[in-house]
């Protein structure tokens, strides 16, 4: 079980971010012959000693408000445990409505010394009424103003008023980044000051579904509870990741610890520093990942690029020319490797820019141009109003022959009805699945729509038999659909012909 910061839960994802930069570095162990004699960093002390002061410790204060449950138990003047019970409880607190107050620890560093600005974690200082920064030199300074937070990278920066300037860090590059290169990370683990701890880069990309632009670096140097928002710094001294999480079954690093990459990070803390806000890049596409078979189907290595399952209407992809089926393996010169690469290159992309997007379509590639759009973040609330229109007369059911273990009929009114599909929902509604059959492995339900079959539309059961026979004449083991769910979500699938 993954939980954010609470640690009696068997495993625990503990969010908290890292930054920072420093003057001077350490000689790294640079070949073979020199592994034999040492293991790591001889000592981090020259790079800690100029580190600490940048980093420091965040305390929050917030009032929990409790509403009136079961009373308290009166205990009387002069019982044992009285002042106990009063302590605890808070007599007027807890149980009266008045509420009492709830502290947390965190870690944090400054980026800019003059102007007193403060990178932390996002969830150290949510719902908190009062935030102070606590510095290595015993000083402290309440925050001022909490200038921007982005909860999808778990992001927050802060302003206080510095009576002088701070000492503060600087971001590095984290795509230079190998894995075994050593790191170092600071911060304030379970409340007891600053801490330095050494490790390396364990692993990249790594991919924890904690939000839609995960692309963590993984490290083995300690991170424990308390950590949240303190800096990874490579051995130059430059920050080069925000350690955001731990799983462990205690609370407590076990060697497992995640960074935000600085490359993310500093393009969302320039954002909030500038709007207050996230602005992030908008194609407007669904996509999902390209699987064997799908890869097969549409004539393209495994696993590389991202295929575009639906495009939305009047976005930047509808006016570019993306269309449904096609596969982007570029996006403004880069790479895309895998699926979930996509949107996080897109959000970094500035609103407004025109890029070229390389995708693969029909077998051959091409490219398109592209005009990036402005993310609209989502407010908690979904609108989903259907169209209404005049009821088409009632259809009989066309029921068709089950193929890879779907049976299949017409759209008609009474089949929109009993599947709460769309009103303008049009295509071939599955309406059974055998449970033992290709089609039950690939998650395809009763309900869903197919709307194309090997990227061609179809709206009757010929055309359906008819792009199957075409299927299995080419050679292809499976035919590619193009399925709708009863929300509205589009995918593709590829599921045997024969």
């Amino acid at each position: 079980m993954l939980n954010n910061l609470r640690p009696p839960v068997q495993y625990i994802l503990m969010t908290a971010l890292f930054a920072g930069s420093v003057a001077g570095g350490l000689a790294v162990p640079e070949a073979a012959a020199q592994r034999s004699s040492t293991l790591g960093p001889q000592s981090v002390a020259p790079v800690a000693r100029d580190l600490i002061p940048a980093v420091v410790n965040i305390s929050t204060s917030q009032v929990s408000r409790s509403s009136r449950g079961v009373p308290l138990p009166e205990v009387p003047d002069g019982a044992p445990f009285k002042e106990f019970f009063d302590d605890f409880f808070h007599k007027d607190g807890e149980g009266s409505g008045v509420g009492r107050k709830v502290s947390s620890l965190g870690s944090g560093f400054v980026i800019n010394g003059e102007e007193g600005l403060i990178v932390t974690n996002n969830h150290v200082i949510t719902d908190a009424d009062e935030i102070f920064v606590n510095f290595s030199d015993g000083s402290k300074l309440k925050v001022e103003k909490v200038l921007g937070r982005d909860a999808k990278t778990d992001l927050a920066l802060l302003k206080v008023k510095p009576k002088s300037p701070l000492s503060e860090v600087k971001f590095g590059p984290s795509g230079t980044l190998e894995v075994g290169d050593w790191v170092m990370a600071i911060g304030n683990p379970f409340g007891l000051g600053g801490s330095v701890t050494v490790g390396i880069i364990s692993a990249k990309e790594r991919d924890i579904n904690s939000g839609p632009y995960d692309d963590y670096l993984q490290t083995d140097a300690a991170i424990n509870k308390g950590n949240s928002g303190g800096p990874l710094f490579n051995m130059k001294g430059e920050v080069i990741g925000v350690n955001t999480a731990i799983i462990s079954p205690t609370g407590g690093s076990i060697g497992i610890g995640f960074a935000v990459p600085s490359d993310t990070a500093v393009n969302v803390i320039e954002q909030l520093r500038l709007y207050g806000e996230t602005r992030r890049g908008w194609l407007g596409v669904r996509i999902q990942s390209v699987s064997d078979d799908l890869a097969s189907s549409l004539g393209v290595d495994a696993e590389k690029g991202a295929l575009v399952a639906s495009v939305e209407e009047g976005s930047p992809a509808a006016s570019s020319g993306l269309k449904n089926g096609d596969v982007i393996l570029k996006f403004d010169g880069k790479n895309v490797m895998k699926m979930r690469g996509l949107p996080r290159i897109v959000a970094q992309t500035p609103i407004g820019k025109n890029v070229p997007v390389e995708v693969l379509r029909d077998g051959k590639r091409i490219t398109l141009s592209v005009e990036v759009g402005r993310l609209k973040e989502p407010d908690g609330s979904k609108d989903e109003k259907e169209t209404s229109e005049a009821e088409e007369a009632p259809k009989s059911e066309q029921k068709g022959p089950a193929i890879a273990g779907l049976s299949v009929s017409v759209v008609n009114d009474e089949l929109r009805r009993k599947y709460k599909l769309g009103v303008k929902s049009s295509g071939l509604v599955v309406t059974a699945v055998d449970p033992s059959s290709p089609a039950a492995k690939k998650n395809l339900q009763e309900g869903d729509v197919i709307i194309e079959v090997a990227q061609a539309r179809v709206e009757t059961l010929e055309a359906l038999l008819k792009a199957v026979e075409s299927v299995k004449k080419s050679g292809r083991k499976a035919v590619l659909l193009r399925i709708q769910t009863p929300r509205g979500d589009m995918r593709y699938v590829a599921v045997p012909v024969n």
